[in-house]
């Protein structure tokens, strides 16, 4: 056997829903090997995988080939080349094309360089605080020359009789989720550097039968084009939702003539009043969050009351993610800041914009430091139009020209109060929000089911990758 050539012996477990099951000797579950060879468990694990079969690095240039990125040419005859950077890689290893950069380049560097569809192309350079190095993306188109940069290298599947390109993507795409990078990059100021050697000997491909590598790779790239399509909903319901918003808010339900205003044109009929107004006590609340000298760091804990901060703000909704929360007796001190259904939340620094509103589930959370609160009391008003008419455009250009702070623009008190509102009669203001609600249910329900999507793909591709789950014998209906 090859110094090249990793063994490992822990034994394939099959998992079905509802079942730990194991093979009971399947074949089909031991990669279609009917006697898998008894080898030796390498003794550090270090390709994390449990495969009971022959797996090969990617250093084995029997099998792979790895190209280093482009630079800048600086030799006549150029060439122009569409060149992937760091930008056009996504977290679902699809390639963003939208700012692909097209370069002069030297037509000989092109010539060594220039992608074929299958090729892998791996991030050596860059990441972030937060964002370890070594993110991959699958080059999958036939048309155009396409080069990558100077930050990146790409991994080319010399025999495709052993190996499918898009199983040997997936396998690196979950060697680089699994966080089995972080320990093989070095950190200079702001930038991670990929130890692309150490990233070859530990990035082990299994040698399974090529059709079961299809089998694998088809399924896993089903469930990424099912999120790619809760994606394309998404998209298109979001740019539906912001024209209607545009044109009702503009020209009302029944296109009624318009009137020029200090933030732009608005229905004739419909009434102006300041927020301040609207907000007066003893109902009504017009407020920031509490101060970090009322709510400190180590107040957070794991369980209790949530707390929303900016961050959790989005579309006109409250994300429930990595919420901090503490406990009933530090939310009671903070009785003030609790809110109430159909509340609306504002970021006050930062991305002037950001607001959502408190439904049935937030009620009783707390503001957070960082946010206002906005709560209108009078019997004109429904809170949920408000909500609404705070999220278009020009509204949000109302608020950015009249935030304080070049840098980092925040809103005060003052600003606040003086926010101008126009508003229909109830009626209006309440066939505005049923058309919405209409829109919203169907978002909420894309969104919903492009989250379940994205678990599935993360579930299985560890699963299978990691040979915890039998290709065969998974029930799988999207």
């Amino acid at each position: 056997m090859s110094d090249l050539e990793r063994r490992a012996d822990i034994p394939v477990r099959q998992l079905e829903r509802n079942s730990n099951t194991e093979c009971n000797g399947d074949p089909k579950c031991n990669g279609g090997l009917e006697n898998p060879p008894s080898v030796e468990r390498d003794s550090d694990n270090r390709n994390g995988m449990s495969w009971n079969v022959l797996t090969i690095p990617l250093e084995n240039s029997q099998y792979f080939e790895t190209l280093n990125g482009l630079w800048n040419g600086k030799k006549e005859p150029f060439v122009g080349a569409g060149v992937i950077r760091n930008t056009n890689f996504t977290p679902s290893g699809v390639i963003d094309y939208s700012n692909v950069a097209y370069l002069k380049v030297e037509e000989k560097q092109l010539l060594k360089r220039r992608l074929e569809a299958g090729d892998i192309i791996i991030e050596r350079s860059g990441g972030g605080p937060k964002q370890p190095v070594g993110r991959v993306v699958f080059f999958d188109r036939e048309d155009g020359d396409f080069s990558f940069s100077n930050f990146t290298s790409a991994v080319r599947v010399k025999d495709k009789s052993t190996f499918d390109p898009r199983f040997v993507f997936y396998n690196l795409m979950e060697l680089y989720q699994s966080g089995r990078t972080e320990d093989i990059q070095r950190r200079t100021t702001g930038i991670r550097n990929l130890d692309f050697t150490a990233f070859k000997e530990r990035a082990c491909i299994p040698k399974l039968p090529l059709d079961e590598q299809k089998k694998i790779a088809h399924i896993l790239l089903t469930v990424q084009q099912a999120i790619e399509a809760q994606e394309r909903i998404i998209q298109t319901t979001t740019e539906l939702k912001k024209a209607l918003m545009h044109k009702l808010f503009t020209e009302g339900l029944h296109n009624e003539p318009q009137k020029k205003t200090e933030i732009g044109l608005v229905p004739e009929s419909w009434v102006p009043i300041a927020l301040g107004k609207l907000c007066e006590k003893p109902n009504g609340a017009l407020q920031t969050g509490p101060f970090g000298s009322q709510l400190h760091k180590d107040e957070y804990q794991e369980d209790g009351i949530a707390v929303v901060n900016p961050t959790h703000l989005a579309g006109n909704r409250i994300n429930h993610e990595n919420v901090p929360r503490v406990s009933e007796k530090v939310a009671r001190r903070l009785g003030k800041h609790r809110l109430r259904k159909f509340d609306i939340l504002f970021a006050r620094r930062g991305e002037i914009g950001r607001q959502g509103l408190v439904n049935d589930v937030e009620e009783s959370w707390l503001c957070g430091t960082g946010c206002f609160l906005v709560r209108a009391s009078k019997p004109f008003i429904d809170n949920r139009f408000l909500a609404l008419y705070f999220a278009t455009d020009q509204l949000v250009k109302w608020l950015y020209s009249h935030a304080a702070g070049a840098i980092m623009p925040n809103l005060n008190n003052s600003v606040m109060q003086r926010l101008p509102v126009f508003y229909p009669d109830l009626e209006t203001q309440t066939e505005i929000i049923e058309t919405f609600a209409t829109i919203d249910q169907k978002l909420s329900a894309a969104i919903r089911r492009e989250s379940e999507f994205k678990d599935l793909f993360r579930t299985l591709l560890h699963e299978l990758m990691t040979a915890k789950t039998c290709i065969n014998a998974l029930p799988l209906s999207l």
